[in-house]
């Protein structure tokens, strides 16, 4: 297993939103760390767009709505709020199919209690999103009209490949990517890049890319900036990134196993040393992730795009860009000692907000897949005399909040009933603890890893970590995990003693406006108490509107009577 450390490397990234997590990553991994912006988010001049698709969403005028992102739902959602009623809008969305990008969308939706029917799989790109369309609706998306919501750009591929399916395609722009507003340090950036004194630059989003060429358009320096990268380690979070290199003629070193910024940083720690030392040297870049069994590159990656420019024309059309394999490396963030201060830092900020219970617990997810990569996290809250899934790294709709198991059912329930750790390296499912679950595809999954988290000395949770390969779990990481076991469970008793109370709130706010409309409707109708709430029910189902919204709708018709009747009576 290779060791990652940058050694004292020169590492630039250009991240915008995580930029002090890339900065603490990369300063843990023993690298140099230069982080400057390349990019702001700015809204939208007008955001006509996005009201008239709320309009005609109301209207029934969509099928398939698309997200590709969180920070979208979130805008989208207060841009409405403008003009429309927000729980009408929710309610017309949750009548359409809907498609989402990749987790971050989906945990948004989810939060708004928006179904998604289809979440692209890893590397989370247009193209995946596509498959999953075809191979859920099939010819049916023909007569589909579509709505896409973009972030910060268009993508002009996706549209047309969306257009020649689909009956209708709408674009709904929300925000846009803009440069910063403080240009100098990104005009170092292409001066430190051309003179050579970056070693390592990871780019993790093609936005990055794009800016960082116009800034070097306009000072004249554009073949110097691709020079001096061609003599670093570049290293693209995934495909799109790399397609957008390829637009400038560029290829990266590679790309890594999982499209995640602590994969990113970890397996760049332990392989950028090497490239760097035969690039520099004259050698072939693509031998320098020769690597031992478990952490050989494979040779077989996705093609380039096709390329836009003339530096990119010369340059061959399919030329691969190597990925790592997928293993799961310990992360040297913590066998090398992050400072305690720092990590017990970074994870009481992530869950000291006052945030709901989906909210807490995708954070808890985020975190621990940062600092300890592995192919697939679950989060287990004990309910009753169950175990049910409420978070999960990866996409399962049809999972969470669904999948129960019984305390001391499968190495989950077993760590639970026990109050111990379990740490399985190899043919998890010949352990005489382990039992399968229908339709979790983590099943096939070689190791385990899980901790159960304690609130006041009681189990109210398991994490459970899933390797797709053998993986012989340190001491160091067992005990990590153990540790955020016990540093969230108060926090996740707390988010879900809330949600309760705000689920018996809304309970009991329903149930006094359903008592006053069943009395509004037998004073105003003559009908007995039964009556009147068969009449509710009946309209509930026939407009599809909850009791509640009934209630309210006659709530609000007896006090706009009742204030034409003293405006009648003052006037007169």
């Amino acid at each position: 297993m290779a060791h990652a450390s940058f050694d004292g490397l020169r590492v630039l990234s250009l991240e915008s939103r995580r930029a002090t997590e890339v900065e603490k990553l990369i300063r843990t991994y023993g690298g140099e760390p230069f982080v400057v912006p390349a990019m702001r988010e700015v809204p939208l001049e007008s955001n006509r767009q996005a009201l008239d698709f709320a309009d005609n969403l109301l209207k029934g005028n969509f099928d398939l709505v698309i997200f590709f992102t969180g920070v979208g739902v979130r805008t989208l959602l207060n841009i409405v709020e403008t003009k429309f009623d927000r729980e009408q809008f929710l309610h017309a969305l949750r009548a359409v199919q809907i498609a989402a990008r990749g987790p971050k969308p989906q945990a948004a939706l989810k939060e708004l209690k928006v179904p998604v029917s289809v979440t692209a799989a890893e590397p989370n790109t247009w193209r995946e999103i596509m498959q999953g369309l075809e191979a859920k609706y099939g010819a049916s998306l023909a007569e589909m009209r579509v709505a896409v919501q973009e972030y910060g750009a268009s993508n002009p591929e996706f549209l047309s490949a969306l257009s020649e399916r689909c009956r209708e395609v709408t674009k709904v722009p929300v925000y846009q990517w803009a440069l910063p507003e403080d240009l100098r340090p990104l005009r170092e950036c292409v001066l430190g890049i051309a003179k050579g004194n970056v070693d390592v630059v990871l780019f993790m989003t093609a936005v990055q890319i794009i800016h960082l060429f116009q800034v070097a358009e306009v000072m004249n320096s554009q073949q110097e900036l691709r020079e001096g990268l061609r003599s670093m380690v570049v290293i693209s979070i995934g495909p799109t990134t790399s397609e957008e290199l390829a637009h400038y003629g560029l290829t990266p070193d590679f790309e890594p196993s999982r499209p995640k910024m602590g994969f990113l940083v970890n397996e760049a720690a332990q392989y950028a040393a090497k490239v760097l030392r035969q690039k520099r040297s004259g050698e072939a870049a693509k031998d320098a992730l020769r690597a031992p069994a478990k952490s050989a590159v494979p040779a077989q990656t996705p093609a380039a795009a096709p390329t836009k420019s003339a530096a990119a024309a010369a340059k061959p059309a399919t030329q691969r860009v190597r990925r790592v394999a997928p293993s799961t490396p310990t992360m040297a963030g913590f066998r090398d000692a992050l400072m305690p201060i720092d990590f017990l830092h970074e994870i009481s900020s992530r869950i000291a907000g006052s945030d709901s219970f989906h909210v807490v617990l995708g954070r808890i997810v985020d975190f621990v897949t940062t600092i300890i990569p592995c192919d697939s996290c679950f989060i287990y809250v004990l309910e009753g005399e169950k175990l049910v899934l409420r978070a999960s790294q990866n996409p399962h709709a049809d999972l969470v909040d669904h999948l129960g198991i019984k305390l001391g059912q499968g190495v989950t329930g077993w760590s639970a009933e026990h109050r111990e750790p379990v740490a399985i390296a190899s043919n998890a499912s010949n352990d005489p603890r382990f039992k399968a679950f229908k339709n979790v595809p983590e099943d096939h999954f070689e190791a385990i890893l899980c901790t159960p988290i304690l609130c006041a000395g009681k189990v109210v949770g398991v994490i459970n970590l899933q390797h797709r390969l053998s993986y012989q779990h340190s001491p160091n990481e067992v005990r990590l995990l153990s540790t955020i076991g016990y540093l969230v469970g108060a926090e996740i008793e707390r988010a879900r003693l809330e949600s309760e109370n705000a689920q018996l709130t809304g309970k009991l706010e329903t149930r006094k406006a359903v008592d006053r409309a069943k009395g509004i409707l037998q004073r105003d109708l003559a009908i007995t108490e039964d009556e009147a709430y068969r009449r509710m029910q009946a309209e509930s189902r026939q407009r599809r509107k909850s009791m509640r919204e009934i209630a309210e709708a006659i709530l609000l018709g007896d006090d706009l009577r009742k204030a034409k009747a003293d405006t009648t009576e003052k006037s007169a």
